[in-house]
């Protein structure tokens, strides 16, 4: 970055890194400076998060907040593997634009490094749980908008009561639930003179798999992943969990006839919404993972080598940002620039990538660049011609 900027001979190169190690600024404001930057995009309507947890591998002892952490990518459901790392908290706004209605974006706002009992005891830190920290990001987040409804989407690992009991209340949740979860239905009224104390619970409800058993069943045919559409045995109903009995949920409990997928349960706290439209949000939460390997392919978010607490707080989040803005910024302006690349051998790229959309961010700059240096006229068009054939490969 300090090349690209042509700032190599302007000061020494320390006093950059000193941005991320030292200076005084926060990280917390400018990811809410930059979700102020994507609030015109969601419209008035409930404002769509999804949240999840990625491991950025590091090497070093000395790396504050390094530990042994569960790699996703290279374990399997029978082995489970881990790696030494940075275990990020990612909250990020769920958006579609009009130039790629078709597809969803999560956009990375805010962000906690998670330590584990090793890291958090070897820097002496209190320890909090991933969930906790995304409690306190949607408190955050939340808090600073209260006029504004929130629903966001994460796995079962944020789909317990450690989250689903802490919600700020202008936040609804869609998450997974455990095929044996035990439901109850709503308390009875209490009678005019009973005494003790009030009943938290209603009768006990089948479980999501015993509602799949015993229950009619729909059948449906749904295109949620952009996949070829899949039939599934589908059952709802509203019910209570007893992690938390205290909120109704919409307990969607789904038996996948076509593709090979395993019986699962989704759960929303906007009880009054239908199983499609459960299903249709929690689908809306893959879009995440895209980020995650857009940023780490893309702009280096495992790359950086701070090993300080601010340094390593605040550099690899960067990369994230750097990722909202770039893709805003194709939706403002770059969709408009964009040029489909010629490949014969991809026939069923329908729309542009995080890739393209990188490349063509910088075509555009090297273009301003150029035309900062060369006059106007027909050599300007032609230098300008050649210099953009040159430069789209490397792009």
């Amino acid at each position: 970055m300090i090349m690209a900027a042509g700032a190599v001979d302007t000061k020494h190169h320390s006093a950059f890194h000193r941005v991320f190690a030292t200076a005084q600024w926060s990280l917390d404001k400018l990811g809410l400076a930059v979700f102020g930057l994507i609030l015109p995009f969601v419209g008035d309507g409930v404002i769509g998060l999804s949240l999840d947890d990625t491991l950025a591998r590091k090497r070093g002892l000395k790396v504050y907040g390094a530990g042994m952490h569960h790699d996703p990518l290279l374990s399997s459901r029978k082995v489970a593997i881990t790696n030494w790392g940075h275990s990020w908290v990612v909250l990020a706004v769920v958006v579609r634009f009009p130039f790629c209605s078709d597809r969803v974006f999560s956009l990375p706002v805010l962000f906690r490094l998670y330590l584990n009992h090793k890291a958090s005891h070897r820097w002496r830190v209190a320890q909090r749980s991933r969930p906790d920290l995304a409690v306190q990001l949607l408190h955050l987040l939340c808090g600073r908008y209260p006029l504004r409804s929130f629903h966001l989407v994460a796995d079962s690992t944020y789909g317990g009561q450690s989250v689903l009991g802490h919600l700020p209340t202008n936040c609804d949740l869609t998450s997974r639930l455990p095929l044996n979860a035990r439901l109850y239905d709503a308390p009875p009224p209490r009678r005019p003179g009973q005494v003790g104390r009030p009943r938290k619970r209603g009768p006990r409800l089948p479980t999501p798999q015993q509602m799949l058993d015993q229950q009619r069943a729909r059948r449906l045919t749904l295109d949620l992943y952009g996949r070829r559409p899949d039939k599934v045995r589908l059952v709802d109903a509203e019910a209570r969990w007893h992690e938390v009995p205290q909120r109704p949920l919409r307990v969607v409990a789904v038996e996948p006839l076509t593709g090979g997928r395993p019986t699962q349960a989704f759960y929303s706290t906007a009880h009054q919404q239908e199983a499609e439209q459960v299903l249709s949000r929690y689908a809306g939460r893959w879009s995440i993972e895209e980020t995650n390997q857009g940023s780490k392919t893309h702009l280096g978010f495992e790359e950086p080598q701070g090993w300080t607490p601010q340094a390593v707080k605040r550099t690899a989040p960067m990369a994230m940002l750097l990722y909202s803005l770039i893709v805003l910024w194709f939706a403002q302006q770059g969709h408009r620039l964009y040029k489909v690349p010629r490949r014969p051998w991809y026939t069923q790229k329908r729309r542009p990538s995080f890739a393209d959309m990188l490349a063509t961010l910088r075509r555009e700059s090297l273009k301003a660049r150029v035309l900062q240096e060369v006059g106007p006229g027909k050599e300007r068009r032609n230098l300008l011609q050649l210099v953009e054939l040159a430069i789209l490969p490397a792009a």
